[in-house]
C-alpha cells in the first residue's frame, strides 16, 4: 500500500468513526453550578461541543472546564437567550439552571415560579422556533412526590409536592408533555434524588452532606433539622452525570435517577464522625416546613430505557466527598 492510500485509508476510517460517535452540540444551562459543571465534564469527555450558559447567582466561574464555552446570562432574560441560541446553533438543550433550594421556594414562590417556569418556558420556545432535537430537563425526584406511602417510589407514583419548588419542577414537566405533543419537541426529564459530591456549594445550592462536611471543618458541628431520622436517597454527582449522557439517545421519558436506597441524616452523622476521625457536635433544630420525610426512588425504568444504574455507593461517594471538602478547605 502506498503512502498516498494509506492516507486515504486513515481518513475513510477517521470519517466512520466520526460517523458511528455524533458529536453533538449542547447548550448546557446552569453549567457552573454543582451538578452541571459534572454534566458538562462528562458531555465534554465524549467529544461534544459544550455552550454553558449561567448567571452565576450560584455557580462560580471556576467550576466551567477549559473546554467548554461561556456566556453569563439568565434564563429570564429571553433577548439575551436568543443571542445564545444564534450564536452557538445548539442541536441540544441541557437545562439545569433553577432556583434549587427548598427553603427559599417556600418563603418566597414568586421568584421560584420565575426562574423555573418562566425561565424554562423561555427556552422552550426557543427550542421550537431553532428546531432543537432534543431538550434534557433537570427535574427532581426528591420533591415532586411529596410524602409517599410506599417506597421506592416509581415513576407512576401520584405527584404530590409539598413545596413550591417541587411543584414548580412538575409544571415543567407538564410543559415538556405539552411542547412534545403540540411540537414534536423529544424530551427527557431526569427525577433527581439528593445529589451529592464533590464541589457541592453549601451557601448557594441545597445538600445536607455539603453542609455537614463544611461545619464540620469550621469546627461549627452539624445542624439537624428535626429528629434526623428522616430519609433520602443520596445519589453521587458523576452518576447523574452519566444518566445525562446516556439521555442524548433516549426516547422521550421521565426516569427516576436514584439509588432506590434510604439513607436517615442520623446515618449521615455517624458516617462523617468514622471518615473524619472527629468527635463534632450535632444540634437538633425545629423541622423545616416543606420537606419530606421519606423518599427514595426506584430506578428500574431508567436501567430498562437508559441503561442506567448507579454505581457509586454511598459510603464511597460520601468519603471521596469528605476528603474533596477536607483537602480543599481553607
Amino acid at each position: 500500500m502506498t503512502k498516498i492510500h494509506t492516507l486515504i485509508f486513515l481518513k475513510y476510517i477517521i470519517n466512520y468513526i466520526s460517523e458511528l460517535v455524533q458529536i453533538m452540540r449542547i447548550l448546557l444551562t446552569g453549567g457552573a453550578g454543582f451538578i452541571g459543571s459534572w454534566v458538562a465534564e462528562n458531555y465534554l469527555k465524549e467529544k461534544h461541543e459544550v455552550l454553558i450558559y449561567d448567571n452565576l447567582s450560584s455557580g462560580t466561574v471556576k467550576n466551567i472546564p477549559q473546554d467548554a464555552e461561556f456566556i453569563e446570562g439568565d434564563i429570564r432574560d429571553y433577548c439575551m437567550l436568543e443571542e445564545a441560541f444564534k450564536k452557538f446553533r445548539p442541536e441540544v438543550i441541557n437545562h439545569h439552571a433553577a432556583q434549587i433550594n427548598v427553603r427559599v421556594s417556600v418563603d418566597d414562590p414568586v421568584v421560584d415560579a420565575e426562574t423555573n417556569i418562566l425561565g424554562s418556558i423561555n427556552l422552550l420556545q426557543l427550542s421550537v422556533k431553532y428546531n432543537i432535537s432534543k431538550f434534557i430537563f433537570a427535574s427532581t425526584g426528591g420533591a415532586i412526590y411529596g410524602e409517599p406511602s410506599i417506597i421506592p417510589v416509581d415513576e407512576l407514583t401520584d405527584k404530590q409536592p409539598l413545596s413550591p419548588y417541587g411543584t414548580s419542577k412538575l409544571c415543567v414537566e407538564n410543559y415538556l408533555n405539552y411542547y412534545n405533543k403540540i411540537y414534536n419537541l423529544d424530551f427527557t426529564a431526569l427525577r433527581y434524588s439528593n445529589v451529592y459530591g464533590e464541589r457541592q456549594n453549601p451557601h448557594g445550592e441545597a445538600g445536607v452532606v455539603a453542609i455537614f462536611c463544611t461545619n464540620i471543618l469550621n469546627g461549627t458541628g452539624c445542624k439537624v433539622f428535626g429528629s434526623g431520622e428522616q430519609t433520602r436517597d443520596y445519589v453521587h454527582c458523576n452518576d447523574v452525570a452519566r444518566a445525562n449522557v446516556l439521555s442524548l439517545n433516549s426516547v422521550s421519558g421521565i426516569y427516576n435517577i436514584g439509588t432506590s436506597v434510604s439513607t436517615s441524616v442520623n446515618d449521615i452523622v455517624t458516617k462523617l464522625k468514622d471518615f473524619s476521625g472527629i468527635d463534632f457536635k450535632s444540634e437538633h433544630l425545629p423541622a423545616i416546613s416543606g420537606e419530606v420525610n421519606h423518599i427514595s426512588l426506584d430506578n428500574k425504568l431508567a436501567g430498562k430505557v437508559l441503561g442506567w444504574s448507579p454505581l457509586i455507593s454511598f459510603d464511597s461517594g460520601l468519603k471521596r466527598t469528605w476528603n474533596w471538602f477536607n483537602n480543599n478547605s481553607s
